[in-house]
């Protein structure tokens, strides 16, 4: 069962909470490659939300290559070997790293201290990239 929450008074749109989610159980290993996800409808229900909510929260992790649908079987958890090329990947995480450093900077974080930081969460992943 794939225990999920989302709050609607966070400022984050819910399709984004359900999708960094499920990235991070897949991440973490707590979902594995071919497990299957709950229907778009189901998940609407259990979440007490729109379930074009969910379907736009999958359609963008089917997007990334960490959910893979089979028509009349459900969606899964794909293999895990993403099919975007590398300069991609690198793209979309360069606003992530932007906003990461200008953070650090207020905060007076050193370079070292962000990167122990940031190792130390790959830790937590098991040390998964």
């Amino acid at each position: 069962m794939l225990l999920l929450q989302v709050n609607p008074s966070s400022g984050l749109p819910l399709y984004l909470q359900i999708e960094a989610q499920i990235k991070h159980r897949v991440a973490a290993g707590a979902l594995k490659p071919d497990d299957q996800l709950p229907s778009v409808r189901r998940l609407a229900t259990e979440l007490a939300i729109n379930p074009n909510t969910v379907a736009r929260a999958y359609q963008e992790l089917e997007r990334d290559g960490i959910i893979r649908t089979a028509q009349g079987e459900g969606t899964f958890v794909a293999d895990g070997m993403s099919q975007l090329l590398k300069s991609e990947r690198l793209r979309r995480l360069g606003p992530l790293a932007a906003q990461l450093a200008v953070e650090a900077h207020h905060l007076r974080l050193s370079e070292k201290e962000i990167v122990e930081m940031v190792q130390e969460e790959f830790k937590k992943l098991g040390g998964k990239p």
